[in-house]
């Protein structure tokens, strides 16, 4: 393992995550004054930029333009996170949204740490577009000393928070949705050889040969259909579904990411707007779709985009998914709502609980058949390549694929059976990398959830399993206890600690950060 290769790596991603958080600091400097912008971003910006630097530095008088191989490019991508989500949590811990620094002396030592944890869960939620949150009244200093100047109102703790800090919350995800990495990789590709084998360790999804052999102009086009359909929605919204343009930029920025954050605490319920969830609900469909396919699109290849087999799977188990939930609402009809309205909210529900996290309503209290449901999305999340989360549509296909061919086989054992998708026969390799995906989250969601139901006794079964599903497919919101009404701040705080930890697996789709538990990964051998 070369450690040069990998500083130059985390170097270049540290400075390029500081390029948005000195915008979100000129912002808060302009609107918000001078000193609460300099110790909220300034600080944390330089020690960023120094930190960087001296990667850079070191790396670059050790090696140049040396290849990357391949676990030297996951090393580098699963390390890369971890800058990237502690440079993230330093405007909550030192703006005042969780207990900081500058709170020595009304706090204790004890309080400052656990602030840390909460703005390193708010980070980690933010890049890896889960959307879960710890902001609340009886954790966040803002809120609490508002309340302390209340009297019988109801306290918006998120609307609560500088507007700057909800700004930077939001772009977290948007940085976080596509890639942050993959960001940096356009810029320094020309640094290092060997940049693909990275962009398939950030974009486990993506079928980067149907975008561009050349890692550049890869990464341009990824960004430019995300930031073009960003500008779009965010018009739409103000112009259309009259937002204001702090809520357009803010819900266009997380709905694209798949992210799910708001600038209040009702979220997207705030606004109870039909047509502002109908333009939601487009987009939230749209991040749910291979960013390859819209490459197709632009280069007239439409046919073939619409013919895409996984698109077609995923779009059939959206309406059937939409379909079963209406039909066991309306049978039920005890929940106020009318014919449409139970359209609408399941509709909505069906396709953000694949990707945003985003509710239109409080789905919690639906009944069982359609929580389980929602579940089940939750499992099966977006298409492979998208910003959505979950296994991926197209390797739970992959994997019905095998389980078929093997029961024919029984049936035919001399009959030579290939699996195909879109035409094409699926490599070996590819579907062994599909089973050991599958069969990581599945050990380490079982591990998981009998880890939580240890240190959560008083946790119900649907808290602990959605938990920990909605934590490792980046959904956001959960059942029970943490469904969409609910923050996460009650958690214990190894609990909380440790659904950020399947944040990151889930973000990275687990192989990635697999590869650095594994001590060959670390050996000097080449």
């Amino acid at each position: 393992m070369r450690w040069d290769v990998i500083g130059l790596v985390l170097g270049w991603t540290i400075r390029v995550v500081c390029v948005p958080l000195s915008l979100v600091g000129l912002f808060s400097f302009f609107t918000e004054g001078q000193d609460y912008a300099i110790k909220t971003y300034l600080i944390p910006i330089i020690i960023a930029v120094l930190v960087s630097q001296w990667f850079i530095f070191r790396s670059k008088k050790n090696t140049s333009h040396q290849r990357v191989r391949d676990r030297e490019a996951f090393a580098s991508v699963a390390l890369g996170w971890i800058p990237v989500i502690l440079l993230g949590s330093m405007p909550f811990w030192l703006g005042g949204t969780f207990y900081g620094p500058y709170h020595f002396g009304d706090v204790g030592f004890i309080e400052i740490l656990r602030g840390l944890l909460y703005s390193w869960f708010e980070s980690m939620s933010g890049f890896t577009t889960t959307g879960a949150t710890v902001i609340d009244s009886s954790v966040s200093p803002v809120c609490i000393n508002a309340l302390e100047n209340m009297v019988g109102e109801d306290l918006d703790c998120i609307a609560e928070q500088k507007r700057s800090i909800i700004l930077w919350r939001s772009l977290t995800q948007w940085l976080g949705g596509i890639g942050v990495i993959m960001l940096g990789l356009m810029i320094f590709s020309s640094v290092l050889g060997g940049g693909m084998n990275l962009a398939r360790a950030e974009l486990t999804g993506p079928s980067l040969s149907r975008l561009s052999p050349n890692l550049q102009s890869t990464a341009r086009r990824l960004w430019l259909i995300y930031s073009v359909l960003t500008a779009f929605e965010l018009g739409l919204l103000y112009y259309v579904g009259d937002m204001s343009i702090f809520d357009s930029v803010n819900y266009s920025m997380t709905t694209l990411a798949s992210g799910g954050f708001g600038t209040t605490d009702a979220g997207i319920t705030e606004f109870d707007s039909a047509l502002i969830e109908s333009i939601v609900m487009v987009f939230m469909l749209l991040t749910c779709i291979n960013y390859s396919l819209y490459h197709l699109f632009i280069a007239g290849r439409t046919k073939e985009a619409l013919k895409d087999e996984e698109l077609r799977v995923y779009l059939l188990i959206v309406l059937v998914a939409w379909i079963a939930m209406s039909v066991n609402l309306l049978r039920t009809d005890n929940y106020g709502y009318s014919f449409l309205e139970t359209l609408r909210h399941t509709a909505f529900q069906a396709i953000s609980i694949s990707s945003t996290g985003y509710s239109s309503t409080d789905f919690s209290t639906w009944p069982v058949f359609s929580q389980f449901v929602l579940l089940l999305l939750m499992i099966v999340g977006a298409s492979a390549g998208s910003t959505g989360g979950g296994l991926k549509v197209l390797r739970i296909r992959i994997a019905f694929e095998l389980a078929k061919r093997e029961v024919l086989r029984i049936i035919q054992p001399k009959k030579v059976i290939a699996m195909r998708v879109n035409e094409e026969v699926i490599d070996e390799e590819q579907v062994f990398i599909v089973l050991g995906m599958i069969s990581a989250w599945l050990v380490l969601a079982m591990s998981s959830m009998l880890f939580i139901s240890f240190l959560e006794p008083s946790w119900s079964l649907d808290d602990v399993l959605s938990v920990v599903v909605s934590s490792l497919g980046n959904t956001g919101p959960a059942l029970g206890s943490y469904g969409p009404t609910a923050t996460w701040s009650s958690m214990g705080e190894v609990t909380l600690f440790w659904t950020s930890i399947l944040m990151w697996f889930g973000r990275l789709e687990l192989l990635t950060v697999l590869v650095l538990l594994h001590p060959k990964t670390w050996s000097d051998a080449h």
